[in-house]
């Protein structure tokens, strides 16, 4: 996942066995996700998606509710949210320094960016609402990259096996007369949380500063649901003064103007968290009121 990940468990020292299990599981659901969908493995699902470029493939399960979810995100945002816009990565780098690419490089890459370009048919769903699969054609020169949903799904993947496994012990702490445990999962940032860290507290969350890295400027509260954040406070580059975001607009391949540094959303799942943060920055100058009108609770540095 490129950053610091933790699990957080709010358990009784008797259960410490059980805190270890859940945490590996947990852990091992993300490691499967960042195996099966990094662009930086050579040997993976996604590397298997991209070697039959050009051809009908079918997909599985997984990857076809992704791929939904990513056409979704699409047409929310009038194509400002694209899974194939990864590939301007070939000419952007964001490491803080005034180095810009080249017109011409961005003009390169640009016929190979857009998802209407590509070939996506979604299995039906079955008698009990599942998506099974689907079929993608991805055009030859043309890439996915699952970079801007990945962590947020695999935060609520973790936790939704964490609480699969604590289900089956349910009876047990009922017996033991210990409470429901509370659980977070934080990869980078990005939070899914399935209660407060006891009774009556929730867990606390802090907001990095925009002026020091390693310090807070909020420090938010969280009881359930998922928490993302989207900023450039790490990834940018800095010319004559401007800064450019690393959030770029796939329609002209540069980042968007007059972004906001930094946004978080709480939602009832993490990835619908990272999707409105990221749609509120995408939105620029109409970023505020574009919050404001999904009615999720939200803050913003700048």
């Amino acid at each position: 996942m490129s950053s610091p990940c933790e699990i957080l468990l709010a358990l009784p020292e008797s259960q410490k066995t059980l805190a270890v299990h859940l945490a590996e599981q947990m852990a091992a659901e993300v490691w499967r996700i960042e195996d099966a969908y990094s662009r930086y493995s050579g040997n993976n699902l996604f590397s298997d998606l991209h070697a039959s470029s050009g051809k009908k493939q079918q997909v599985n399960a997984e990857t076809a509710r992704l791929l939904n979810f990513a056409e979704q995100a699409w047409h929310l945002s009038d194509g400002l949210f694209d899974l194939t816009s990864g590939l301007l990565r070939k000419v952007w780098v964001f490491d803080g320094s005034d180095r810009l690419p080249d017109q011409s490089a961005i003009d390169a890459l640009l016929p190979f960016i857009g998802w209407q370009k590509l070939s996506w048919q979604s299995a039906p769903p079955d008698a009990r609402g599942e998506i099974k699969g689907g079929w993608l054609t991805l055009p030859e020169g043309m890439e996915l990259d699952f970079g801007g949903i990945g962590k947020e799904y695999a935060a609520d993947r973790a936790l939704g096996m964490g609480l699969h496994l604590l289900e089956k012990v349910k009876q047990s702490f009922a017996t033991e007369g210990n409470k429901w445990p509370g659980l977070l999962v934080n990869l980078g940032g990005d939070l899914a949380c399935s209660g407060p860290l006891t009774k009556d507290k929730p867990w606390r969350v802090g907001v990095e500063s925009l002026a020091v890295e390693n310090t807070a400027s909020l420090l938010l509260q969280v009881s359930r649901g998922g928490l993302a954040t989207s900023g450039d406070s790490r990834r940018f580059l800095l010319k004559n003064g401007k800064r450019y975001s690393h959030l770029l607009n796939p329609l002209t391949g540069w980042p968007v103007e007059q972004a906001l540094r930094s946004v978080s959303v709480a939602a009832p799942s993490c990835v619908q968290a990272g999707l409105v943060a990221s749609l509120a920055l995408l939105q620029a100058a109409n970023a505020r009121s574009f919050l404001t009108a999904t009615g999720l609770k939200h803050w913003v540095l700048d």
